[in-house]
C-alpha cells in the first residue's frame, strides 16, 4: 500500500453514460481521496452500479475519463453479485486469486535486481508492486487472518463457493478485494446479506483503513457511520452533488434547500398570479372607457388606449420573467414510493401466543426452542440476530407454512395474517401484477390500476408477468397485495431487502400508518429505530425480548 503521505486519489472527469439514448449519466465529476469514505446514494436504477462499474475498469463511458494518482493506484471493487465461479472450491478460488507462491517470489527477486540498476524506471516501479501484491495474496498466513477476521476460517478449502449462503458469498468476495492490498475500496452495496454484528464489524474495519472509500449503501445508519461524505446521484437530471457528513447530515441540509425551493416557487406562482391579475384589471380599464365613450370625448380615448399600451408592456415582462433564466423550478417529488394502507379490520387485544415453541426441520434439532412469547395488538415487533440462526423459520412455523418440532402457535381469533416472504415466491410468475391484485380484491380494471399506481407500477408495468419483476418490483407488489387484501397483522421477511433509501422511507411512512400489528425481520438499524416498539433478538437457539417503547405512544 502507499505511504500514508501519498496524495492517492480517483477522480471523476466528466463523466457520461447512456443505453439506447437514455442518459444514465450527464457530465459526472467528483474525488475520493485518502481516508474519504463516500457513500453515493439514489434510487434503484439511477446509475450507482455503472457508475462504479466505470470505475473499476469494468466499462466504458461514452465520454469523459478517470484518473487515478499515483497512476499505479490498487483499486479493491466488491460488485453486487459474487463475481466468480459458483463451482470452484475455496482453496481452488484462493490460488486462482493468489498464485504460485514460488514462482512469485522469483518474479519479485528479478524485479527487484532490475529496479536496482534502473531506480527511476516507472513500468519496474508498477510492476514490482504488483508482484509483491499477489505475494502478499498468496501468502497462507494472510490468507487465514483476512478470512478469520471476516469469519471465514472455518469453511472447508473443498466446499464449493457456491454453496455458501448470501452473507458468506459477500465476506468472501469482501475478503478476495482486501487480497489486492487495495488503496482505495469500490464497495457496491457490501451489507447485502450480513446480520448486524457483521456490518458492526464492517463498520470498525472500514474506519480503520486509512485509504479511500466509495460505496454504495441503502443502510442509512451504515452511512452515518461510515462515511464522511455523501454523493448523491439525481435520477431526473443524471448529475451528482456532494454533500459534507453522514447521511442524517444530508437529509438535514436536503430537506432544508427543497423547503426554501418550495417556498421560493410557491413566491413566484404568487408573483405571476398577481401580475397577470394586473394585467387583467388594466386591459379591462381600457376596454371599458372604450365601449363607455364616443369619438367627441378625444382626451379620455388618448387616455384609455395608453391604459391598453402599459397592458401591453406589463405582458412582455410576465413573458420575460417566465423565460428568465433565473426562474425557480417546481421541485419535483424526489421520494419513490406513495402508499396508503387502508384501515385494517378489527383486532383484538392478543394477537400471537408461542407456547413451548420450537421451530426447524425434520431430521434435524430445532433452531430455536422453548419459546413461550407473546404480541399484542399494535405491537411493532422486529426479529433480528445472526444469519441462520432461525429467524425465517419461525416467521414461516407461525405462518403455517412449516409444522412446530414442539410447542403450539395460537392466533387470535379476530387476526387475518399477511404473509410476504423473503424471496417473494408466493407471488404468481405467470400472472400481471394487475391479474394478482384483482384476484385478493374486488376492484374493477381503473381502480385497480389507480391502487398499483400508489406501488409504482404505471401504464403497462401492470400487465408484466411476475416473472419479469425485480426483486424490487416483487416487494412493492407484495405489499400491495396484503394491503388490498385487508390483513391486521402482517409477518414480514425482509421487507425492505430490495429497496433503495427513498422507498425505504416511504414503507416506513405507510407502516406507521398501518393500525394492525406487525413482525418483521429487519437488519436496517435505521428502520428498527424509527419503527419498532419491541425487539426479538434470536441466537444460540432461544430468543431475547427487548421493549424499545410503548406501543400505544404511536
Amino acid at each position: 500500500m502507499l505511504s500514508s503521505t501519498h496524495p492517492a486519489a480517483l477522480t471523476a472527469h466528466q463523466l457520461t453514460k447512456a443505453y439506447h439514448l437514455t442518459p444514465i449519466l450527464k457530465d459526472v465529476s467528483f474525488s475520493v481521496n485518502r481516508g474519504e469514505r463516500a457513500a453515493l446514494i439514489g434510487p434503484n436504477g439511477c446509475g450507482k452500479t455503472t457508475l462504479l462499474r466505470i470505475l473499476a475498469g469494468e466499462l466504458p463511458a461514452d465520454s469523459g475519463h478517470v484518473s487515478l494518482a499515483p497512476a499505479g493506484l490498487r483499486l479493491g471493487y466488491l460488485p453486487q453479485a459474487f463475481p466468480h465461479d459458483p463451482h470452484l472450491t475455496l482453496d481452488n478460488l484462493l490460488g486462482q486469486v493468489g498464485g504460485n507462491l514460488a514462482h512469485l517470489e522469483n518474479q519479485l527477486g528479478e524485479l527487484a535486481q532490475a529496479l536496482a540498476h534502473d531506480p527511476g524506471r516507472e513500468t519496474l516501479q508498477i510492476a514490482y508492486d504488483q508482484a509483491l501484491t499477489r505475494l502478499n495474496q498468496a501468502n497462507p498466513g494472510r490468507v487465514h487472518t483476512i478470512l478469520a477476521s471476516l469469519g471465514l476460517a472455518g469453511i472447508p478449502g473443498q466446499q464449493r463457493v457456491g454453496t455458501l449462503s448470501g452473507g458468506q458469498k459477500t465476506r468472501l468476495a469482501l475478503a478476495l478485494a482486501l487480497l489486492n492490498n487495495p488503496d482505495l475500496l469500490l464497495l457496491d452495496e457490501p451489507t447485502n446479506h450480513l446480520d448486524i454484528s457483521m456490518i458492526e464489524w464492517l463498520e470498525a474495519w472500514l474506519d480503520s483503513f486509512s485509504g479511500g472509500i466509495l460505496f454504495v449503501s441503502h443502510d442509512r445508519t451504515f452511512i452515518d457511520r461510515v462515511a464522511t461524505k455523501v454523493l448523491d446521484l439525481d435520477p431526473h437530471t443524471q448529475t451528482l452533488r456532494e454533500y459534507p457528513g453522514g447521511y442524517s447530515d444530508y437529509l438535514a441540509i436536503y430537506h432544508s434547500e427543497r423547503d426554501k425551493q418550495w417556498s421560493a416557487w410557491r413566491d413566484q406562482v404568487y408573483e405571476v398570479r398577481r401580475m397577470r391579475q394586473d394585467i387583467a384589471r388594466t386591459r379591462e380599464q381600457a376596454n371599458w372607457v372604450e365601449r363607455n365613450t364616443t369619438p367627441r370625448q378625444p382626451g379620455v380615448r388618448r387616455y384609455a388606449k395608453k391604459v391598453a399600451r402599459k397592458a401591453k408592456s406589463r405582458e412582455k415582462k410576465l413573458d420575460r420573467y417566465l423565460a428568465a433564466a433565473d426562474r425557480v423550478e417546481k421541485p419535483t417529488r424526489s421520494w419513490q414510493m406513495k402508499l396508503d394502507f387502508a384501515e385494517p379490520a378489527h383486532l383484538g387485544q392478543q394477537v400471537l401466543t408461542l407456547e413451548g415453541l420450537a421451530v426447524g426441520y425434520p431430521g434435524r434439532d430445532p433452531l430455536l426452542s422453548n419459546l413461550n412469547l407473546d404480541i399484542q395488538a399494535g405491537q411493532r415487533v422486529v426479529l433480528t440476530g445472526p444469519n441462520g440462526c432461525g429467524k425465517t423459520t419461525l416467521l414461516r412455523t407461525i405462518a403455517g407454512q412449516l409444522a412446530p418440532c414442539a410447542g403450539r402457535v395460537h392466533l387470535g381469533h379476530s387476526v387475518r395474517l399477511g404473509y410476504m416472504s423473503q424471496e417473494q415466491e408466493q407471488l404468481d410468475p405467470q400472472h400481471s401484477a394487475l391479474a394478482m391484485l384483482q384476484r385478493v380484491a374486488p376492484l374493477n380494471e381503473t381502480d385497480a390500476r389507480s391502487f398499483l399506481h400508489f406501488f409504482l407500477f404505471s401504464g403497462d408495468d401492470a400487465l408484466r408477468p411476475g416473472r419479469d419483476l425485480s426483486f424490487g418490483e416483487r416487494a412493492r407488489l407484495s405489499l400491495a397485495l396484503l394491503v388490498a387484501a385487508g390483513c391486521n397483522f402482517l409477518i414480514l421477511d425482509e421487507p425492505i431487502n430490495h429497496l433503495d433509501i427513498p422507498s425505504r422511507s416511504r414503507f416506513e411512512e405507510a407502516l406507521a400508518q398501518f393500525e394492525g400489528t406487525i413482525l418483521a425481520v429487519v437488519h436496517d438499524r435505521y428502520f428498527i429505530q424509527q419503527f419498532a416498539t419491541d425487539l426479538w433478538l434470536a441466537g444460540s437457539g432461544q430468543i431475547e425480548t427487548r421493549i424499545l417503547r410503548d406501543s400505544t405512544d404511536d
